[in-house]
């Protein structure tokens, strides 16, 4: 499966993208100037910096991946794995922004990821996902919401009597028979495994799906990062009962790392595209997300179809913690670069640096040759 430009259901390639550009309009600003931190900058991003170059033994987490599960004939194996986490690798705009250990996902022999790979099917396609903890080095389990399963298939250990040890295999059964976005998660211990990683995006697509020119999927979280670097050996103290989150991503990726075309998620979009965004919440808060200058439509809500009487246009959702929202609309505004952001102010940030944490945009192709996006893929780190 290659990795495309954008978010994860695109279908932009390295190439397009960088005719898009005009190639050397994101070369011809190397060296300005992107805003760094200043003295308001909390220590924490420092502290957790040092803290993921101290373990160069973890592998470094990608992108999510897109694993249409129908073409593997209907299985899926997913591991879990200690790894390095960074949100945002650069001392632009309030990074570095890092995860110093998180237990991130994988699909088979695939890269681990925070979220982990979204999981493709078809209504009616069962699925046979195997968690693979022979390497690993304590109990998970697998939880799927939205779909109706076995008792034995449910992934908590409690009621079931079922979890999967350090050493150990186990195969869950999961009927595609609840068309929509859904997620799954691990349900042992949830509120540290959560907290580490250890969630993504399931979607099932309904018989006879059309779907539309551009689709997307994105997961917003908020984290307390003192588990990660407690996790990682630091002098920091995790209390679940009194959390205070101070790391916010967008596809586990804090702005301006989240408009990296390879690295992060940016929406893009040409005029006149109709746009479906598959949002989900994998956090503890709510996030009313916001889009700038496009009206859109509630077409899903957790697996469930909104009656075409009962949509409306908007430009806010509020999303709470384990809801999925698909989202529609048209790609009908100016061509330009538009903020997709949580309205908790406080969460676009970065420490103390304003703007950052879970800010995305929509991106609209005409508007890759600007010098503005040339200034904002250096911000993120683009090379070109």
């Amino acid at each position: 499966m290659g990795r495309y430009v954008g978010a994860p259901g695109s279908t932009m390639s390295r190439r397009e993208f960088v005719a898009a550009t005009g190639g050397a309009g994101i070369l011809g600003l190397a060296g300005c100037t992107a805003p760094t931190n200043d003295g308001r900058q909390d220590a924490l991003n420092k502290e957790t910096a040092t803290a993921a170059t101290q373990d160069t033994s973890l592998p470094t987490t990608s992108p999510p991946e897109l694993v249409n599960v129908d073409e593997q004939g209907g299985s899926v194996t997913l591991k879990s794995r200690p790894a390095r986490h960074s949100a945002h690798p650069l001392e632009t705009m309030g990074g570095p922004v890092e995860l110093p250990q998180v237990w991130a996902f994988q699909a088979g022999d695939g890269d681990p990821s925070v979220p982990g790979p979204i999981l493709r099917t078809t209504e009616g396609e069962d699925m046979e996902v195997t968690l693979d903890n022979t390497d690993g080095k304590r109990p998970h389990t697998l939880h799927f919401h939205g779909v109706r399963k076995a008792w034995k298939d449910d992934g908590v250990p409690t009621t079931t009597g079922i979890r999967v040890d350090a050493g150990e295999k186990h195969t869950y059964t999961i009927p595609a028979n609840v068309p929509g976005t859904h997620l799954y998660h691990c349900h042992y211990q949830t509120h540290r495994h959560i907290e580490m990683g250890m969630y993504g995006i399931f979607r099932v697509d309904p018989k006879g799906y059309e779907p539309a020119d551009r689709e997307y999927f994105m997961t917003v979280k908020d984290w307390d990062s003192r588990l990660s670097r407690m996790m990682a050996g630091e002098d920091a103290s995790y209390d679940p009962r009194n959390r205070n989150p101070d790391v916010f991503t967008v596809n586990g990726k804090s702005a301006p790392r989240t408009l990296h075309p390879e690295d992060g998620s940016p929406i893009i979009v040409s005029e006149g595209d109709q746009v479906r965004l598959h949002l989900a919440n994998n956090g503890y808060m709510s996030h009313p997300l916001h889009i700038h200058n496009h009206r859109f439509q509630l077409t899903e809500k957790d697996g469930g179809t909104i009656p075409e009487s009962a949509r409306y246009d908007m430009d806010i959702t509020n999303i709470a913690p384990a809801e999925r929202h698909t989202i529609d609309f048209t790609a009908d505004a100016e061509p330009g670069i538009y903020l997709l952001h949580c309205h908790k102010v406080n969460h676009v940030m970065n420490g103390g640096f304003y703007p950052g944490g879970m800010l995305g945009g929509v991106v609209y192709e005409d508007a890759m040759d600007t010098d503005i996006f040339a200034q904002l893929m250096e911000y993120a780190g683009y090379e070109g």
